[in-house]
């Protein structure tokens, strides 16, 4: 397939080498044309703006932090609405608010282009080893489309629905349940240290009693304090709360550990844990406690 990947992050190169190991015909860009030439050493080809990259594409995918990184790539003369051709689709793999899914549907659609939503489940090594959870957002046809490009990035894919913001609602709120475990684990362990008992082996418990991967890998990185480098920063955390608050506001749903684990976030950034791994969010259970 003709594919083009704007957002060249620590996701969006492992995505890249995956759509070209699978034989696909990728160009790419990203701000700093520095970050594409591992994936050009592979194959790729490198385009100056997104117009170019999306020009003469199939599937245009996009990897880039948020809201306003996606707005400078997708908008004006030089942006992917430019240069992408009628029907071909644009694939948001991005964490963004449901507000600008909403808005690049339509902007897409009033071109005779196709939008849709595919934010990812994973840390970048989950990407690297393609498992990968897809969560996507769309019209079935314009899915059915995409599949072989879903298929080789994640080992799965969930449809939230028929819209591409229910996708990233989707993603938002799978977020705020990981980081509610990171709050858990972090008040957890605060009283597990101040017992003078083994962490580590309380993460083996838990891992054990929910079976779920998630546990015992945050869990380690909390305990062993790997927040360098990171997997997600908590920065980026925290921009992930603030969209799913304003989501819940417009829908008018109370979410009271959602307030609870963004001020605790505040905290960590405050401590200066702002640029580390999102899993820091831990620490400030653990200050509050009288923990070193």
């Amino acid at each position: 397939m003709k594919l083009a990947l704007l957002g060249l992050g620590k996701m969006g190169i492992e995505v890249g080498g995956q759509l070209l190991r699978a034989g696909n015909a990728l160009t790419v860009y990203n701000r700093t044309a520095a970050r594409a030439q591992p994936l050009v050493d592979q194959g790729a080809r490198l385009a100056s703006t997104p117009a170019q990259a999306a020009a003469d594409c199939e599937i245009a995918l996009t990897a880039v932090l948020d809201d306003a990184a996606l707005r400078s790539i997708t908008e004006g003369p030089e942006g992917i609405l430019a240069g992408l051709p009628k029907q071909a689709i644009h694939a948001g793999l991005s964490t963004i608010s449901v507000t600008l899914a909403r808005e690049l549907a339509n902007a897409h659609a009033a071109r005779g282009q196709h939008y849709v939503s595919i934010p990812m489940l994973g840390r970048p090594d989950a990407a690297r080893q393609r498992r990968l959870v897809m969560i996507a957002g769309g019209e079935a046809a314009t899915l059915e489309r995409l599949q072989p490009v879903l298929e080789t990035i994640g080992r799965t894919t969930v449809v939230a629905g028929r819209e591409p913001w229910h996708a990233n609602l989707f993603k938002l709120c799978s977020n705020f349940m990981i980081s509610g475990v990171l709050e858990a684990f972090g008040e957890a362990q605060a009283v597990v240290r101040k017992a003078s008992l083994d962490p580590a082996t309380f993460v083996d418990l838990v891992s054990e009693f929910f079976g779920s991967p998630i546990y015992r890998n945050y869990g380690n990185i909390m305990v062993e304090k790997r927040f360098s480098p990171p997997g997600g920063t908590l920065a980026l955390g925290l921009k992930d709360n603030g969209l799913l608050l304003d989501a819940a506001r417009e829908l008018q749903t109370p979410m009271p550990l959602a307030s609870l684990v963004r001020d605790q976030m505040l905290a960590a950034m405050a401590a200066g844990f702002a640029d580390v791994d999102w899993t820091s969010l831990g620490t400030s259970a653990q200050r509050n406690a009288g923990l070193s």
